[in-house]
Order: C-alpha cells, then sequence, then structure tokens
C-alpha cells in the first residue's frame, strides 16, 4: 500500500474556497480603519448569539479569556473551587487557577469523554461550600449530559459554565451548545470547526446583568471610556478576526455536515476492527459536530508512530490528565483519583475528520489502520 499523505487539519484547502470573500471582509476592515470591537464585532457577536440560540454573545481576545471573564463575571475568585474534568486542554483548569479559584476534578464517562454527572453530587459533597461554578466540557464537539447537571447545580445555586471551545453548532435535546448553561465559553483558534486567523474567543450567556459585566470587565473593567467600575482586563475581539469569522460562519454548517459524514464513514470501515473502538454519539446528543474524530487504540503509541511514519496526520489529545500535570501537584491528587480520564490519555488517538478529506482519504486512513493490526 503507497504512502499517501493525509493531514490531521488542511486550513490551506479550506481557504483556497473562501478566499475572494475572506480577502474582500479584511479589505473593508483595513479601509476602514477600526481595528478592535466595533461593528463589526458587533455584528458577529449577533451573528453568534442567533447561532447559538441565546440572548447575549460578548467577543474576547481568545478562548483561554472567555473561561476567565465568565468565571469572574459570576463572581468567582479567590478562596473558592471550581468543578471541572481531569480529562481537558490545559485552558480548562489553568483559567481557573487563573481567576484566583481552585481547580476541583471529577471523572468523565468513558464513552463520550464529558464530566460524568454520576461524580458531580459526590465532588460537591466533598468540598461543600467552596465550589462556586461547574465547568463542564463538551469535548470532541459534543455536549455532555448537561440536564442532570444543571438539576443538581440548581438545587445548590451554583452557575453552569459551558466550557463549549470545541462544540460550535453541537446540540443537547434540539438545545444548542451555548444555551443551555448561566453561560458558555467559546474558542476561535484556527485549528477549531469555526477558526479565525488567529486568536479569538466568546462568552454566550442568556443573563443580562452577566452580559453587561462582561462587557466591562473586557475593556479594563468600565463602561465609559477612563471610568472604571472593577479591574479588568484587555480582552477584546480584533475587528479583523471578526469580519473572517463572519465569513466562516457562512460555510459552518457545510463543513459541520461534512466532518459528519466523515465520522460516520470511519465508523463503517473500522467497525470489523476490533482493536479500536470509535467515538460513541451519546443518545442526549441530537447533533455531535465532530470537531476531533479520537478512537481508543490498543497499542496506541505504536499505531500513532506507524501512522506519522506513513505521513497520516494524528494526535494525542490529551496525553497526561489534568490532576497529574506537574503544575497541579499542589492540589494533592494521585494517579488513580479518575481511572477513567486515565484511561482516556493512555488510549485515545485522533484522526483526520475535517470536512476537506475526499472518501478515498478516510479509506486510506482507515485501511492503514486495519493493516496495522493485522500485522502485528
Amino acid at each position: 500500500m503507497p504512502n499517501k499523505p493525509v493531514a490531521l487539519l488542511d486550513l490551506k484547502a479550506q481557504y483556497a474556497h473562501i478566499r475572494e470573500e475572506v480577502t474582500e471582509a479584511i479589505t473593508r476592515i483595513c479601509d476602514g480603519q477600526t481595528f478592535v470591537l466595533g461593528e463589526p464585532v458587533a455584528t458577529f457577536e449577533r451573528q453568534i448569539a442567533e447561532y447559538s440560540q441565546v440572548k447575549h454573545a460578548v467577543g474576547c481576545a481568545s478562548g483561554s479569556d472567555a473561561i476567565l471573564l465568565a468565571l469572574k463575571a459570576f463572581g468567582v475568585g479567590k478562596g473558592d473551587a471550581v468543578l471541572t474534568v481531569p480529562y481537558s486542554f490545559f485552558a480548562t483548569a489553568g483559567y481557573i487557577v487563573h481567576s484566583g479559584a481552585e481547580p476541583v476534578f471529577c471523572d468523565i464517562e468513558p464513552s463520550s469523554f464529558n464530566m460524568d454527572p454520576a461524580n458531580v453530587e459526590e465532588a460537591l459533597d466533598r468540598h461543600a461550600g467552596k465550589i462556586k461554578a461547574i465547568l463542564p466540557v463538551h469535548l470532541y464537539g459534543q455536549c455532555a449530559d448537561m440536564d442532570p447537571i444543571l438539576e443538581i447545580a440548581k438545587s445548590r445555586g451554583i452557575p453552569v459554565i459551558e466550557d463549549a471551545a470545541q462544540s460550535i453548532g453541537a446540540e443537547y435535546k434540539g438545545r444548542r451548545a451555548g444555551s443551555i448553561g448561566e453561560a458558555a465559553c467559546f474558542s476561535f483558534y484556527p485549528g477549531k470547526n469555526l477558526g479565525a486567523f488567529g486568536d479569538a474567543g466568546m462568552v454566550t450567556t442568556p443573563d443580562d446583568a452577566a452580559a453587561h459585566t462582561l462587557r466591562a470587565i473586557r475593556v479594563h473593567g468600565g463602561h465609559t471610556r477612563y471610568v472604571h467600575d472593577t479591574v479588568g482586563w484587555n480582552s477584546r475581539l480584533d475587528a479583523l478576526q471578526a469580519a473572517v469569522l463572519s465569513v466562516k460562519l457562512r460555510y459552518l454548517d457545510q463543513w459541520t455536515e461534512a466532518r459528519q459524514r466523515n465520522a460516520d464513514l470511519y465508523r463503517q470501515l473500522l467497525r470489523d476492527c476490533p482493536q479500536v473502538r470509535t467515538p460513541n454519539v451519546e443518545s442526549h446528543s441530537t447533533r455531535h459536530v465532530h470537531n476531533q474524530f479520537v478512537i481508543r487504540a490498543e497499542n496506541r503509541d505504536a499505531l500513532k508512530q506507524a501512522l506519522t511514519e506513513q505521513q497520516i496526520g494524528c494526535e494525542i489529545y490529551y496525553p497526561i490528565p489534568l490532576h497529574l500535570q506537574t503544575c497541579f501537584a499542589y492540589l494533592g491528587y494521585r494517579a488513580g483519583d479518575f481511572p477513567v480520564s486515565e484511561q482516556a490519555a493512555a488510549e485515545t488517538l485522533a484522526i483526520p475528520v475535517h470536512p476537506e478529506l475526499a472518501d478515498a482519504d478516510i479509506e486510506h486512513v482507515a485501511a492503514r489502520i486495519r493493516a496495522f493490526y493485522m500485522a502485528r
């Protein structure tokens, strides 16, 4: 079988289809010379609010900043704790720390890689009175099981803030990611389903007061220039990024459908490969947007090396769970504390699922995976 390069992500191919529209949008910003916030950002905020079926959307500098701003808008600070999962990108816990709070972890579901509602109440009891927010992650493009999490949180008066960085357009029982909790955090990092030409982020919320606060703290804490109600941050969304994202948003549903087709084809092609488990679509997930297609694989590291040598893009998300990161040693967690997350970190591998793939590309990747196991 000859080598055939297949990229994990192909932004150049994506750009080739929309180059003219993007160039026109960027030129309009350059001609107008309004580069920070302004009408392009306001327009994009309205578009995201409508797309995510929520009242407010507030742009910021990155998805990481979105977590920080959302936590601060709901009063999280020094001495508090925030409940989240140890199997996620570093920013989920890192920006809890930047808010002044302490991350508290509970384990994930093995089938979805998302927060296991069965573990939430025990974690809240263990840290009684300290946890001031719950931050479930909609990982890899699929919403966490939110209703039981929301029910527990409501009974204790704790806000739920969605980490929806990988899941724009995903749906939980027909509700869009970003509209389910008290707030939600989106990333438009270039590799996301809706990616900017650099860093960009967004916080969505149905809460008028939270939106008012968010709009202040992203610009140093004031609604009026040189008048500061609180100490905020410089976390403004660039007009250039907003213009690019507005163009890309027109294509997002089309790209999502392509990701879903690609995922379905993988499932067909790998169903008779017992060493591989393809990602599950949960019954509550009425729209999985497949930011990544993450398999569980026997001999994962050897498979990754073989695919890399054959020029097939693949990546491990995430090799070290957050509770075992050196910087969080002070929290006192040890190996074995969250076995489902630790197993996921040891077994999972992302393979190409981006919209620009041809069926032949997916067939080639699946054939290479099957051949790897047949040869062992």
